[in-house]
């Protein structure tokens, strides 16, 4: 564990009244500790679980993703979000095995997008006319995991989720990715519960899209944010009170996000406009994948969980980064996310 964070537990100022969603239940806002937002512990790509060449081996998958857990456990670290939504692994019966054997508290999600990943069902037209999917019905579509449980295909529903993410194409928000992120906001007002979007092109602009539907910025993630064409919105959307995600952190060699040196100048860039408590960092770290290219090369895939945590902010911190500014980053901001009355 790194000695320097043994300092963030707990929390400098309890929120007992709060509570988190954890895939075993309401957890006090005060227990979820250092957390990490964006990461994904199995990422199926949709089908692959029915290829012959693939194989999913349950307690293998089990016990990697454990000991991935344990690692992050071991530096510090007390809460996951898986952020991948409903159709690209999530298994909520693993999820509380997992938690239960590790003492790591699990936040799933519900949601989905960007549409080239969504199945066939999500992108018939609903309409005479054709137009695609309204709002309304991914909203009730999304409300129902968080009010009812997550469904489990054919069998129940269990547990419920603790965050609404969705998903922009990179060439620009496609219709029906607006539908998305009109359903993905209100579920978030209409249940309380917090937002994740994923920015295509124009991060101001599909922030707008969420915010249209008057849903309060403090309630929503933009991820994404240390890509390198997002420009200087990572402190335009701060400023419109949104939280702002850094959540590539250990991504070093591509060309499409900062390197972590560029990512911890960014960082310190926002303390410094005094932007401390918009800042939400993790590394998009993908603990067994399935189906994709190369699967142990899928990005994000050779990354600990724990990355954030002993690397990355030992690198904050040499470079100035306050014990107090780690505090709020790690533990605080997210906390304030996740949770609600």
């Amino acid at each position: 564990m790194t000695p320097s964070l043994s300092a963030l537990h707990p929390p400098s100022t309890p929120v007992a009244s709060h509570t988190a969603t954890t895939v075993l239940g309401p957890v006090p806002a005060h227990e979820l500790g250092v957390v990490s937002v964006h990461e994904a512990l199995l990422s199926v790509v949709p089908g692959a679980q029915y290829a012959p060449d693939i194989t999913m081996d349950r307690a293998e998958i089990f016990e990697v993703l454990a000991s991935k857990l344990r690692d992050f456990h071991r530096h510090g670290g007390r809460t996951i979000v898986d952020s991948t939504g409903m159709f690209h692994g999530r298994d909520v019966k693993l999820y509380e095995a997992l938690s239960r054997a590790t003492g790591v508290h699990i936040i799933a999600s519900t949601g989905m997008g960007p549409e080239e990943t969504l199945g066939g069902y999500f992108l018939t037209p609903q309409t005479n006319p054709p137009t695609p999917w309204p709002a309304e019905r991914f909203a009730e579509l999304f409300s129902k995991e968080i009010t009812e449980g997550m469904v489990v295909p054919r069998v129940e529903r269990r547990g419920r989720p603790g965050l609404v993410t969705t998903t922009a194409d990179r060439n620009g928000m496609t219709p029906t990715e607006e539908s998305l992120f009109r359903g993905a906001a209100r579920t978030a007002l209409n249940t309380g519960a917090p937002l994740s979007i994923r920015f295509g092109s124009d991060a101001m602009h599909d922030l707008d899209v969420v915010l249209d539907e008057q849903l309060p910025a403090g309630r929503v993630l933009v991820g994404g944010l240390d890509r390198k064409d997002a420009g200087g919105a990572a402190v335009e959307i701060a400023q419109r009170g949104a939280f702002v995600g850094l959540d590539h952190v250990g991504r070093n060699d591509s060309p499409h996000y900062l390197n972590d040196h560029q990512r911890a100048e960014l960082v310190l860039e926002l303390v410094k406009r005094g932007h401390v408590d918009r800042i939400i960092l993790s590394s998009n770290s993908v603990g067994v994948a399935k189906g994709h290219p190369g699967d142990s090369g899928h990005d994000g895939h050779d990354l600990p969980f724990s990355y954030v945590l002993s690397t990355f902010v030992p690198l904050l911190k040499a470079k100035g980064l306050s014990e107090q500014d780690a505090q709020r980053i790690l533990v605080d901001n997210p906390r304030e996310l996740l949770t609600h009355s």
